[in-house]
């Protein structure tokens, strides 16, 4: 449940929640449920319930073993504000996130109107980074709770892009991640919407991510926009964590 990650824009994992249900087309070809069955087909005991909502009551404090500071990524097999969450859960792991406070955290989901809705019961810290996913026009108002919640740091993850975002707003949005969807079924992601929320960002003043364009096979379809490695992040020189580019305009940390 705690693992070193290959997502570009994280470090690790921790899921202290496993298991969601589809909310929205983005969800079609959900990597975390596909992952999720066939650990549950390996015989893995956290994935007993496949990919039924599950607390994992055991790891709520895994973080404040790990001394060496890390980006993690919350939840990527689930989604903390799904609504079969108790509060008092996540409560729980908002106390873990602040009192190992060596470590930054990526927080995403789906379920705005429930982050809108319990954000301002929760303590939000620097290292405390909140994001929700928008794969299409539909689904921006997700932006606006976003942006009404306390977080310190906001971030979108536009993936699967599943069709354009030309009149993105980014006011009081830090960093934005694209990339196209992945997998048995992906549905293919047209260069141009992704350039248009590039040059939406630089206009905007917001740190642009792209992630992969995605396929049936990602890393021959490779990561890079018009030629460059697009890699930049909001600024956490306050934190431990320093990034570096390599010779290969690749990401490594250096930690």
């Amino acid at each position: 449940m705690v693992s070193k990650s290959h997502i570009e824009w994280t470090d690790s994992t921790w899921n202290p929640v496993t298991g969601c249900d589809k909310v929205s087309p983005g969800c079609k070809h959900c990597y975390a449920e596909r992952m999720a069955n066939r650990l549950h087909a390996m015989g893995q005991y956290r994935y007993r319930n496949k990919f039924k909502l599950t607390l994992q009551e055991d790891i709520v404090d895994a973080p404040l073993s790990w001394k060496k500071p890390r980006i993690i990524f919350v939840n990527s097999m689930s989604d903390l504000f799904h609504d079969n969450v108790p509060f008092k859960f996540i409560e729980r792991v908002f106390a873990t996130m602040i009192n190992a406070n060596q470590h930054i955290y990526q927080v995403l989901t789906k379920r705005s109107e429930r982050l809108l809705e319990v954000a301002k019961d929760l303590p939000w810290t620097d290292n405390i980074w909140m994001g929700v996913s928008v794969e299409n026009e539909d689904y921006t108002y997700r932006i606006d709770h976003l942006r009404d919640s306390p977080a310190k740091v906001k971030f979108l993850s536009l993936e699967p892009l599943l069709g354009p975002l030309k009149n993105l707003k980014l006011k009081n949005i830090d960093w934005a991640i694209v990339g196209g969807e992945s997998g048995p079924g992906a549905r293919p992601m047209d260069a141009q919407w992704a350039r248009d929320i590039r040059d939406i960002c630089i206009e905007q003043k917001v740190d642009f991510f792209f992630k992969q364009w995605g396929g049936v096979n990602k890393k021959k379809a490779g990561r890079e926009l018009d030629g460059k490695f697009w890699n930049d992040m909001p600024d956490f020189s306050n934190n431990i964590l320093i990034y570096k580019s390599n010779k290969n305009k690749e990401i490594s940390r250096n930690v």
